[in-house]
């Protein structure tokens, strides 16, 4: 049964909250982008974010991963503040995200895009090369293997001496997932995995979700368009509209609501219900 928010937020010690948001808003102009946005995403969960386009998913999004600050409202991750943080202190806390359309580093292989994801490398530091290279080469081993592991993980070792800008759509939202993966994080956030991405390509990168969900337990917060995508692969299911959480449920009672079924999912499943 779908929930209020007020139910939701009384009934989320369910999966214990890993991300807590909390009546952020965010204006551009005259424009309100965000308009007390409540929400919580449970500890461990698969998590889908819905609305027609203007909800301020997007926005959110960057709310919460430090690219903009809210005019009021707070942010917590892990039970720890996180409002207006810079990105790479809310990275530095295992929080990260992606986006719509891939950011890889181009003209570096996929291995190399890996092995630039770990934070304080020592080798970053000019004196460091000089005075400790036997350490720099360690650390460069070390996240060598990392990242190896991490493209075997997801089936892209015959791509890691390819140049980033070669590979298709679909690669490059793998190459994403693997980015992700270096940095060991909590919550991950996939703003529209499946966009642009072919039918195979979504499968494989439906599956790694989910192994990496069961086998590591990380908690996902995805964007998508994609309603197939996500009641197949999401649970729960939070739907926005005009910048303000709207209700939240397993999947089928999401399909199932008169608001959802009318103003975000349209008629595709309308008629299924007869």
């Amino acid at each position: 049964m779908a929930t209020t928010p007020s139910e939701a937020l009384d009934t989320a010690d369910a999966a214990r909250p890993l991300l807590e948001v909390s009546n952020l808003v965010m204006d551009f102009g005259g424009l309100r982008a965000l308009d007390a946005a409540t929400l919580k995403v449970g500890q461990g969960t698969i998590t889908g974010l819905i609305g027609p386009n203007g909800a301020g998913k997007t926005t959110l999004f960057n709310v919460v991963a430090g690219y903009y600050e809210p005019r009021a409202g707070r942010v917590y991750l892990d039970g720890e503040d996180i409002t207006g943080l810079p990105p790479h202190r809310i990275f530095a806390r295992g929080l990260c995200r992606t986006f719509q359309i891939p950011r890889e580093h181009a003209s570096m292989s996929v291995l190399e895009n890996l092995m630039l994801v770990p934070r304080g490398q020592a080798g970053e530091r000019f004196f460091a090369n000089l005075l400790r290279p036997g350490l720099v080469r360690e650390q460069e081993r070390a996240h060598r293997q990392h990242a190896e592991e991490v493209l075997a993980f997801l089936d892209l070792s015959h791509l890691a001496h390819e140049y980033a800008r070669n590979l298709s759509g679909g690669q490059k939202k793998l190459l994403e997932l693997a980015r992700t993966l270096m940095a060991d994080p909590k919550l991950v956030l996939l703003d529209e995995p499946g966009a642009g991405v072919n039918p195979t390509l979504m499968g494989r990168l439906k599956e790694n979700i989910e192994r990496l969900n069961r086998e590591r337990g990380l908690t996902f917060l995805i964007i998508e368009h994609d309603m197939d995508l996500v009641m197949s692969l999401c649970d729960p299911v939070i739907v926005m509209s005009e910048g303000r959480y709207l209700m939240e449920g397993p999947p089928e009672a999401v399909r199932r609501d008169a608001r959802v079924l009318e103003a975000y999912l349209g008629g595709q499943y309308a008629a299924a219900e007869g």
